[in-house]
């Protein structure tokens, strides 16, 4: 396996990762309290969710890249 093909593997599950903490966050009590009073998500949740993201596409694109 080429070394880029694999860095892509290894950024689809820290990006899934990513994803699925920034999720749960997203779906926390304390989380819709404060979007529902600032209409907004805590920074943190964000970074979870855009670092996701952008670790899961760079991923995909290391992997499908021939």
């Amino acid at each position: 396996m080429k070394k880029n093909r694999l860095i892509g593997l290894l950024l689809l599950v820290i990006g899934g990762f990513l994803l699925y903490f920034g999720f749960n966050a997203a779906n926390s009590p304390v989380e819709e309290l404060s979007e529902m009073v600032s209409g907004r998500y805590s920074d943190e949740t964000m970074y979870y969710l855009v670092g996701g993201a952008i670790a899961v596409l760079l991923g995909l694109v290391l992997v499908l890249k021939k």
